[in-house]
């Protein structure tokens, strides 16, 4: 694995932290890794994990133009969609926090994520992108690096306000069923008559019901002193989350709402967020000090809330916990899957 480092932004030894953003390269994660390095904290260390290299070697350049002196920030290949990609990452990275080439891991940032289109794809290892993207693939990242993770370090999953019903978004509602179904890109009865667009859709939904899901059940088994919380951004105009729709979809989500953007948070959503906004608040999250015992929580932007009344389900996280651990030893190399059950 290739790393591409800025050394002319290395902070003073021994005093940096490291922060690992996944899908760090554009929308949300950019914004956040911005303004982790536009902050007078630190100093930080961030790590851009994107699948595409030459795409996060161009964020890692502009955002090291941009950063303030002291901190570092370099690109790592991470593929969420082959667990292979992410136990090779996550097997460089310790290494490297354990020999001291990485200053000691503060936060994971698990972001990146897929919205599929009206064709059901699916992963290196089998399983519904939706689902083996935006579940699995962080849930093997950080279950790998649980070992690195001490006292006041943080994990940041971020979910999205489509996994309430109460919410009423444009984007259907979840549709829950067991994770060896959802691995099969199978929803449960709410979407037996969605056409394809609307069960891609819905799958979205789904797969963030099991981040929240995911995050209550990892707070329970974190060591005193960790921290895991689910995170909010908003209906953020302009990202590339639509990149695997229909192309019409694509120039609209991309193109031509961010210009509309008043008139979208009028009509259909107040909770409506530029980048940079969603960016900020991510970045707080995982860098304010006044959060450092704060656990198990959901936050819409800087607030605590309530998530679903479904997402407090703990028997189904639980299941979906014990479930994806199952998938996941089948897939990639068995022997190096860690498991804190």
């Amino acid at each position: 694995m290739t790393t591409t480092q800025q050394p002319h932004m290395s902070g003073p030894s021994g005093k940096a932290r490291t922060i690992i953003i996944t899908g760090g390269s554009a929308g949300i994660g950019y914004g956040c890794a911005a303004a982790i390095l536009s902050s007078r904290d630190g100093p930080w260390h961030v790590v851009v994990a994107s699948r595409d290299a030459g795409r996060a070697q161009a964020a890692v350049d502009r955002l090291a133009g941009a950063a303030r002196t002291g901190h570092r920030i370099e690109a790592v290949p991470l593929d969420l969609g082959s667990l292979a990609s992410v136990r090779t990452f996550a097997a460089e990275l310790t290494d490297r926090l354990a020999s001291g080439g990485l200053p000691p891991l503060h936060g994971v940032v698990c972001n990146a994520g897929v919205q599929a289109g009206t064709t059901m794809t699916v992963t290196a290892d089998g399983f519904e992108s939706t689902f083996g993207v935006n579940h699995l693939g962080h849930f093997v990242l950080v279950n790998e690096l649980l070992p690195v993770l001490r006292p006041s370090s943080r994990v940041v999953v971020v979910a999205s306000d489509t996994h309430d019903p109460a919410m009423k978004t444009p984007v259907p509602d979840p549709a829950w069923n067991n994770a060896y179904a959802l691995a099969r890109g199978e929803l449960g009865p709410a979407a037996a008559s969605d056409k394809p667009f609307a069960s891609g859709q819905r799958r979205y939904s789904t797969s963030k019901l099991a981040n929240i899901y995911f995050t209550y059940a990892l707070a329970r088994r974190l060591p005193a002193g960790v921290t895991a919380n689910a995170y909010n951004p908003g209906l953020v105009l302009g990202t590339d989350l639509q990149r695997d729709a229909a192309a019409p979809v694509r120039f609209v989500s991309k193109q031509v709402l961010p210009r509309l953007r008043p008139l979208v948070r009028r009509i259909v959503s107040p909770n409506v967020r530029t980048v940079q906004e969603s960016g900020e608040a991510l970045a707080w999250l995982v860098t304010a000090p006044e959060l450092a015992g704060t656990t198990g929580r959901y936050f819409d932007g800087r607030q605590a809330i309530r998530s679903s009344h479904e997402s407090y389900d703990t028997a189904r996280a639980e299941a979906l916990w014990n479930d994806s651990v199952a998938l996941t030893a089948r897939a990639g190399s068995a022997t190096s899957q860690r498991s804190t059950t």
